[in-house]
């Protein structure tokens, strides 16, 4: 009794010691944030120290916030949106009537992933020149949401083969068709891993700053862009990075907070029967 109640206290301690390493670099940037330039890059750095809205202020007299987080919330919600357009009927397609292919095609879909951005930069930004969707908020909804296509399309084929295909048969046996056999069994069966899967893809937009610094300058710039124009050739100005990232991260951090139950509930859809 008395080990097994050790290592109980072993596994709490290593828990909370990963966790808050992983929250340490979140917690440094707040701090950050609230000290001056000269407090910033202090050596060794301060923990206490006077507390400055200074940086906050320059932050919001040189750039319009509500500009940049409204970029931010169209383009992550565009893509979303359009990635599960496409990928709800794709993994539906594989999981309920797959095909000697089918299994070819994910592992294609997967490796995709593998390969770094850089590598297809000049093409997609030639393609964008051409059609006119540099600096475009169509244009990031459009390669964010080819960006997550293969990670959506994979999570949703796990979360409908988990459905009973017995439930699906018998409705057919009524006399369902494809549509009212998905809108009436298959959706809310599958909700919860759909939700998931889009609070995922959703993160996932909102964080993504490769292509948003490379394919727009300043009309549709989402806040990634914003934290990066507080950088310049003369250095990084820390205390006002900080402030610009910390205020950039907020609205996603409070969304991931208030769904995380959402979340787990779909992460762990199936696991148990």
């Amino acid at each position: 009794m008395r080990e097994s109640t050790m290592q109980r206290v072993l596994i709490a301690i290593l828990g909370w010691g990963v966790a808050l390493a992983m929250f340490f670099p979140i917690l440094w940037m707040v701090l950050t944030g609230f000290k001056t330039e000269v407090a910033a890059i202090a050596t060794p750095p301060q923990l206490f120290f006077q507390p400055s809205l200074e940086s906050y202020a320059e932050v919001r007299d040189r750039a319009d916030y509500i500009h940049f987080a409204l970029n931010s919330v169209i383009i992550s919600f565009g893509g979303t949106i359009l990635a599960l357009a496409f990928a709800i009927p794709a993994a539906y397609a594989m999981a309920f009537h797959p095909t000697k292919r089918t299994r070819g095609t994910l592992l294609w879909m997967l490796s995709t992933k593998m390969l770094p951005p850089v590598g297809v930069l000049v093409p997609i930004y030639l393609l964008f020149r051409t059609f006119g969707l540099l600096d475009s908020r169509t244009g990031l909804i459009i390669i964010y949401a080819l960006m997550n296509l293969p990670i959506v399309v994979w999570m949703l084929f796990t979360f409908f083969k988990e459905v009973p295909h017995e439930i699906l048969e018998a409705g057919r046996m009524d006399g369902a068709k494809t549509w009212a056999e998905f809108r009436h069994l298959l959706l809310p069966l599958s909700l919860p891993g759909i939700a998931s899967t889009g609070l995922l893809s959703l993160i996932l937009c909102w964080n993504e700053a490769f292509w948003s610094l490379n394919l727009t300058t300043s009309e549709a710039a989402p806040l990634t862009t914003f934290i990066a124009s507080f950088s310049s050739p003369q250095g990084l100005f820390f205390a006002k990075l900080s402030a610009a990232s910390t205020i950039a991260v907020a609205p996603i951090l409070i969304f991931g907070w208030l769904s995380q139950r959402q979340l787990v509930r779909g992460l762990t859809f199936g696991a148990v029967k």
